[in-house]
This record gives structure tokens, sequence and C-alpha cells, in this order.
């Protein structure tokens, strides 16, 4: 189950990454900052490589331990609150509206993809990977 979860957010996350970077290089360069186009562009980026790491995820590691549960929950939450607290921040902003409440919710997405990171490694040193 864990393995189809992988690939299926993996997947999920790789195609909405396309898509919303499409969409802030063309129809919100018009309404965006320089700022808030980078910030939005460092979502996605942050979204596409953990995509992609999901996905290698899936398709390797076999998921059938908590350690390897939980690491996967990291790296699932982390990209939902990193990316999407920036896509919102970016546009509440631009529309002069700022959600203030993602403010403190990206620095919680980042610490949680770092323990997705952190994990990953012990999970790498445990089960003799590393070899």
């Amino acid at each position: 189950m864990y393995k189809e979860i992988a690939l299926l957010f993996g997947a999920s996350f790789g195609i909405l990454a396309i898509v919303l970077g499409a969409f802030g290089a063309h129809a919100l360069k018009k309404t965006f900052t320089e700022e808030q186009l980078a910030s939005f562009e460092t979502g996605v980026k942050y979204q596409m490589y953990h995509a992609l790491l999901l996905i290698v995820i899936g398709l390797n590691l076999p998921l059938v331990n908590s350690l390897q549960h939980v690491m996967l929950i990291f790296l699932i939450v982390g990209v939902v609150l990193f990316s999407f607290s920036i896509y919102g921040l970016c546009i509440s902003s631009s529309k002069g509206k700022k959600i203030k409440i993602l403010g403190p919710i990206t620095p919680l997405g980042g610490l949680c993809l770092i323990i997705g990171w952190v994990l990953m490694l012990v999970v790498f040193l445990k089960d003799g990977y590393y070899l």
C-alpha cells in the first residue's frame, strides 16, 4: 500500500508542478512581483524534486516497516505544507490580501522535508542500502 501511495503522490505532485510552473511562468507573470515569482518558482522546484524522489522511493524501497512509512509521510506532508503555503502566500499577496497564517506553515513544511530526508538516511544506514 505504501509503495502505491509514494507513486500516486509522486505522479500527482509532478503533474501539479508542471501545471503550476507553466501557470506561474505565463499567467501569473503579469500580476506577480519579481520576488513573488521567485518564491512561487521555489515552491514549484521543491515540489518537483520531491515528486521525483517519491517515485524513486516507490520504485526502489520496499516500504514495509514503520520507519519507512513515517519517512514517506513526512515527505508528503512536507511538500503540501511547504510548496502549497508558498503558492497561497504568493497568490494572496498579489491580490493585496496576504493570508498571514500561511507564513509560519512554510518553515514547518520545510522542517517536515528535512525530517523526511534525515529519516531516509536512517533507513539507508539501518537497512544497509549504502552497501
